[in-house]
Formats: structure tokens, sequence, C-alpha cells
């Protein structure tokens, strides 16, 4: 069996292993694919694809008659024309879950950067501020306590349920929006964690903000297009919130004049929150593992 990985750049820079999935099939990996007629060159001829961000749609599918196999380095699965390959008789697998450890770890942590201000007080450090002071100490900006705070959770899968634990473990009240969505949207704190389907695209948009605790903080490290990025920036310079932590944007890389960069209240970081090396092996051992199942006829991990 041939197969390919078109690109692996960010699942595997080349600090893992390919073994597994060398195992199993004649493997060419590649760093980067420009869409188009560049993803059907390179896979030509290969009956399985493994692919991290690159779209699969349905001219691609039938470009490639010998491809039986679209292997997904990823949980999400939006970039695949999922009805396309049901009926072209193509399987499709992902890797559900991988990074929930991860991603909890890392929404909590754009939380404590907007309650613990690090960052603000690191670079004052840095600028000289600690050391020209009068005091053993200084106070730049307020920090919150979160300790007796309530934290709403949209999406209470296995990476919300994680959110959740870890706020529980700091003294704060979660309220699932599953179960409670008044509560969950007045909280102190809301986590998005939930997939982005058609349903919820925008859904934190003004009449939504509008309706959060005012002075409440948005942390999303789920899908930018979950957010209206404009209505989320007018909360920020208003302060009808607090803050907001995002390692997601609506627009991935995002466009300059994104109007959220450069608000000392918005704590971004790029898309980083399942970069681990922990969770990328284990998106590395499922591909592995998925691409083998379906050697052997299983259903592991299988959309379609």
């Amino acid at each position: 069996m041939k197969s390919v990985f078109l690109d692996c750049a960010i699942v595997n820079p080349g600090d893992i292993s390919w073994e597994k999935i060398q195992e199993l099939s004649d493997f060419t990996w590649y760093e980067r694919t420009a869409e188009g007629s560049k993803v059907t060159g390179r896979i030509r001829g290969a009956e399985a694809v493994f692919i991290d961000a690159v779209a699969m749609d349905r001219k691609t599918m039938e470009d490639c008659p010998e491809l039986k196999f679209i292997g997904i380095a990823a949980t999400g699965f939006n970039h695949v024309d999922l009805d396309a390959a049901r009926e072209l008789g193509i399987a499709v697998a992902n890797v559900p879950s991988y990074a929930g450890d991860a991603v909890a770890q890392h929404a909590i942590a754009l939380l404590l950067a907007v309650t613990n201000k690090v960052q603000v007080y690191n670079d004052a450090i840095i600028d000289g501020q600690w050391q020209g002071s009068q005091d053993y100490t200084f106070v730049k900006a307020p920090l919150t306590l979160l300790a007796g705070k309530s934290i709403g959770i949209m999406g209470y899968g296995a990476i919300g349920r994680r959110v959740g634990e870890i706020a529980e473990a700091l003294g704060m009240t979660v309220n699932v929006y599953s179960r409670d969505p008044e509560a969950a949207v007045t909280s102190d704190v809301l986590s998005l964690n939930c997939p982005l389907t058609r349903e919820n695209t925008g859904i934190v948009d003004a009449d939504f903000i509008s309706r959060m605790k005012d002075g409440a903080v948005l942390i999303n490290t789920a899908r930018g297009g979950l957010v209206d990025e404009k209505a989320l920036a007018d909360a920020l310079r208003s302060g009808k919130l607090a803050g907001a932590g995002l390692d997601v944007m609506a627009q991935e890389p995002p466009e300059e004049d994104n109007p959220l960069i450069g608000l000392e209240n918005c704590y971004i970081t790029p898309h980083i929150a399942f970069i681990p090396i922990e969770a990328r092996r284990t998106v590395v051992d499922t591909c592995a593992d998925n691409l083998r199942s379906f050697i052997n006829g299983g259903m592991l991990n299988r959309l379609v």
C-alpha cells in the first residue's frame, strides 16, 4: 500500500518517528502541500492519504480513483467532504480527543494570563520598574482571585470536562452550557470548548455578549469562527468584558488589522494548545492505528 502525508509540518516537524506508519505502507510525507493540482499530483496512485489542514473535496477524491482511506491527523473534519467520501467508498478516520489535557491546560493558562497578568509584570520588570520601586513590591495592574468565581463551559466533551476539573481545583463553580445556558453565559468566566458547526458559527456576537456578566472573561480554545471578533473587540474596549484569552481566530493566520490584536486585555496565542510533543505523538500513533484498523477491516475512529 502506498500512503502519503500532505502537510505534516505542524503535527510532526521531525521530532516524532514515522515508524508505525512505515511498517504498514510505502510512506511519503511532505511538510506542506498547496491545495489544488499539487494535492492531486502528490496522492495520485496512493491508497491512503493523511492530512492535517489540507482540504479534501469531491473533485480531489474523484480525480484519485485509487484512494481508499483518508486519515485526518486532527479531531476536526470540516475540511473533508464526508458525503463525497461516503458515496465514493472512501473511508475517513480522525483522531478524537488526543489533546484534551493539553488544550485544557492552555485554556487555564490563558485564563491565568488575564487574571494574574504574569506577562504584564514580567515586561514591567524587564523595563526596570521593580528595580526602581520604593517598596519590596509594586502594583501595576490588579489581580483576580479565581476561588469563589464561576466558569461556564460551552462544549462539555473531553476537553470541556477537563477544563471544569481544573477550574474546580482552583475553587471555581462550574456551569455547563448544555445543562443551564443562562448560568453558563452569566458566569464570571466563559470557556468555549465546542466544535464549530453551521448552527453555532458566530454565536458569541454582540447580543450574546450583552447577556454575559459585566466584567466577565472569555476564553476560546475551540474554533475562532464561534466568535464575532468585532463584537468582542468592542466589548473589551468598553469594559463590558474584563478580558479574553484566545488560541484561535476566525482567520488563521489573522489579518494585520484584526481588531483584537494589540488590545491590552486580550491575550492571543497562535493556535498552539495542541503543540506539546506528548499530544502530537498521540496523533501520529493514532493515525497508524487507524490505518492498521482499516487494512484489517476494522472501524477504529471511523467517520465514514
